[in-house]
């Protein structure tokens, strides 16, 4: 643990970073909603666009667009010439050993249900038993449960303590001749706690046994070297890293370790002013975060929340965010989730910051 922390202390080392050119780059941050700027804080849901990814999505379509791998003609072979190219791209990114190790799906939630119901359905037998945690999204959780019914299964959740961080020392004990699968969140969507995914993943394979990880809200906030982490399976989707939605990764134009820098510096900055209104409880206050800051307030339900925040332009997300797990944990139906990227500012954590104080004045 000790030692991935310092790793990740490398990473953010202060660096200029010039998020006013970054804003320029995404033509929807410059409209206005309800006569007020739009602060977008819903980023873990999905990120919005640069001009670049729009424009190379109109290029396709005007020049390019034809079936991959199938026509002989010009441009199926132009169209599956930037396919692939793409793969070469993601290959690059995570620093995956092999071209043939990235594998094309329409985003998380489906790379991980192949897993499941291909190497998942024919490794386990009745009895046997798949590891998950208690922070997992549903998108980690019904596969497995399906599976469970199906084969008679047992499914065992890895525990979380009260500030969202997973008992490792529980996990170490889970694991037996029995265990088929680990299948881990490498960043929560809800609590933004960031596991330490290459101690649990070295625990596993200790014990023969493989690891799916979850990286959907780990890809696009941190670097991520799936050779280093030694996974079997890492799942991740191109819409929530600024690509459109069932591809890619167009992320390399950046300096990635400063928006990461600046990303962590926006996480601490919003903590700090959000802990001191009065009646507002952070959900999730790991050690290690990400780009996630859930919360509730005193008496007012998340959902009324939401609309509130919207009439001043503030897009955020309420609910359980398909982790149910995680509200019994800490005994909450629903919370609000602000979710940031490299685009988002200072003055839009001000911004929201404000609107909380303007939902707690009209429900006082």
């Amino acid at each position: 643990m000790r030692k991935e922390q310092n790793k990740s202390a490398k990473i953010l080392k202060p660096r200029p970073f010039n998020v006013k050119k970054i804003r320029e780059d995404f033509p929807i941050l410059k409209q206005t909603i309800n006569g007020k700027p739009l602060v977008y804080l819903d980023n873990a849901a999905t990120s919005q666009k640069p001009q670049f990814v729009i424009d190379a999505m109109n290029h396709y379509y005007m020049e390019e667009n034809s079936n991959i791998h199938r026509g002989v003609h010009y441009l199926s072979e132009l169209a599956t010439q930037s396919y692939e190219a793409a793969r070469v791209k993601i290959q690059k990114h995570i620093n995956a050993k092999h071209l043939e190790e990235v594998i094309f799906t329409r985003g998380t939630t489906e790379a991980i249900n192949l897993v499941a119901h291909s190497f998942g359905r024919f490794q386990v037998k009745e009895g046997d038993e798949i590891i998950i945690s208690a922070m997992e999204h549903h998108s980690n959780i019904v596969p497995w449960q399906l599976l469970r019914d199906e084969k008679g299964i047992v499914l065992r959740i890895i525990p979380i303590n009260d500030r969202g961080e997973l008992f490792i020392d529980k996990y170490e004990k889970m694991l037996n001749e029995r265990t088929k699968i680990v299948s881990i969140v490498h960043v929560s969507n809800v609590l933004g706690t960031i596991n330490p995914i290459k101690q649990m993943i070295e625990i596993a394979h200790k014990n023969g046994v493989p690891v799916l990880i979850d990286g959907a809200q780990g890809v696009p906030h941190m670097k991520i070297d799936v050779q280093d982490l030694d996974c079997d399976f890492y799942a991740f989707s191109g819409h929530k890293m600024y690509g459109p939605t069932g591809v890619g990764v167009y992320i390399n134009q950046i300096r990635f370790d400063d928006a990461i820098h600046h990303e962590h510096n926006l996480l601490n900055y919003a903590q700090e002013t959000l802990s001191s209104i009065k009646g507002l409880r952070i959900i999730g206050t790991a050690a290690q975060k990400s780009s996630v800051l859930s919360f509730v307030l005193k008496n007012i339900h998340p959902h009324d929340i939401g609309p509130i925040l919207d009439d001043d332009g503030i897009a955020l997300r309420t609910g359980h965010h398909c982790a149910q797990p995680v509200m019994k944990c800490f005994e909450v139906p629903a919370t609000a989730r602000a979710s940031f990227a490299m685009y988002n500012i200072k003055e839009e954590v001000d911004a929201l910051v404000k609107g909380i104080h303007r939902v707690i004045k009209v429900f006082s």
